[in-house]
């Protein structure tokens, strides 16, 4: 056994409380989430332990342990569909995964098991409902994942983001709770100088905060890449979260641009939306309910390829009313830079957005996950 497990194991057994297993991650998506909802847990019942399963090589082992938790990696991988050949290891990943899992169930006896999506908890809530231990859902979309689906069939309660879920759950284990938003975005007091003294930029340009999520936006990086000239002749500065992929290339681009900050991730996201006039975001449920909080006017460009397109139903949700912009992901090479320039133009407008998207706004969507929770497991 290593020294990383042994440190696992008896950090562990100190607490006397009930004993929780939090499984998923993948994108920020997921993670931030989970994190909300042990945090929540661990204000209501201080004596709670956290072990966190996810998959490794996935940022989940990085983000969990910053946030101050235990993380178990399990070798597992998704369905690869644009290449079935590397699919051909999958059965003996999840075999092994399941292995794995069984050890940490026989190891940390949890009370309770958790799945907030990502293919690292399929295996961990399955062994869960087998071994008959309480387990709950979080679905954060509008659509819910193949894994979720599954589940929830056999799940104590299944907590949504949205209303309407019901074709894909068993109506009588729906709670709507909205998403588990972070404490540090929920209680976040910054005012706009503090934002902006952060990332070194001025107060007399009008700022545009550019994300594309926690792996970063192809597209969205792509269009900023094209306009960035046309954005900074406009008066305005960029804080831009390119993800890693296309974070050197960004980088090199605005190497001799003042008014533009370039980073391949941001952790502090309460400065980054505390500084911003404008967001351009992908359409990602939990990406939504932060803007929400944040009461920001916000250019939406929903990721086309995700499951059953639910960026794009997302985004329509507050488009309808009259809460964010948006465009298509086919048209952001266009579009983008144009309508992003003219919305800097338009208070009016910015104002519109900002009072109808603060309406949206769900900041305890951790404490009613963790409340309901606990009902059931005293």
């Amino acid at each position: 056994m290593s020294d990383a497990n042994q440190h696992k194991e008896t950090s562990a057994q100190r607490g006397s409380g009930k004993r929780f297993i939090i499984a998923g991650g993948g994108t920020g998506g997921h993670i931030f989430p989970a994190i909300a909802i042990a945090n929540a847990l661990k204000k209501m019942e201080p004596s709670a332990v956290f072990l966190f399963i996810g998959a490794k090589g996935k940022m989940e082992m990085e983000k969990v342990p910053q946030a101050g938790y235990d993380i178990e990696g399990l070798d597992i991988a998704g369905f690869n569909r644009s290449s079935l050949i590397k699919n051909i290891g999958l059965p003996f990943k999840l075999l092994k995964s399941f292995l794995q899992v069984r050890r940490v169930f026989n190891r940390f006896k949890p009370d309770a098991v958790v799945g907030v999506g990502g293919y690292s908890s399929f295996p961990v809530l399955r062994m869960a409902q087998a071994k008959g231990i309480k387990t709950f859902i979080h679905e954060s979309n509008s659509f819910a994942g193949k894994s979720n689906i599954l589940l929830g069939k056999k799940a104590t309660l299944v907590f949504t983001g949205t209303d309407g879920m019901e074709k894909f759950f068993p109506v009588e284990k729906i709670r709507v709770t909205g998403n588990p938003v972070r404490s540090v975005i929920t209680n976040a007091r910054l005012s706009r100088e503090e934002g902006l003294k952060h990332f070194t930029l001025t107060s007399n340009r009008k700022t545009v905060f550019v994300v594309g999520g926690s792996l970063g936006a192809r597209s969205v990086n792509e269009a900023i890449d094209k306009g960035l000239d046309e954005l900074l002749q406009a008066g305005l500065q960029v804080i831009w979260q390119t993800g890693k992929p296309y974070a050197a290339k960004a980088k090199e681009r605005a190497a001799d641009k003042e008014a533009v900050r370039v980073h391949e991730f941001i952790t502090q996201m309460e400065y980054a939306y505390a500084a911003a006039d404008i967001v351009v975001s992908r359409a990602g449920a939990m990406s939504v309910a932060e803007l929400c909080v944040a009461k920001k006017p916000v250019l939406f460009v929903p990721y086309p390829f995700a499951a059953e397109d639910h960026q794009t139903v997302n985004a329509q949700q507050l488009v309808k009313k009259e809460a964010a912009l948006m465009v298509k992901d086919s048209d952001v090479l266009q579009e983008l830079v144009p309508k992003t320039i003219a919305l800097a133009n338009d208070e009016a407008k910015q104002q519109e957005l900002k009072n109808n998207i603060a309406a949206l706004a769900v900041t305890n969507a951790d404490e009613v996950v963790a409340a309901e929770m606990l009902k059931l497991i005293r």
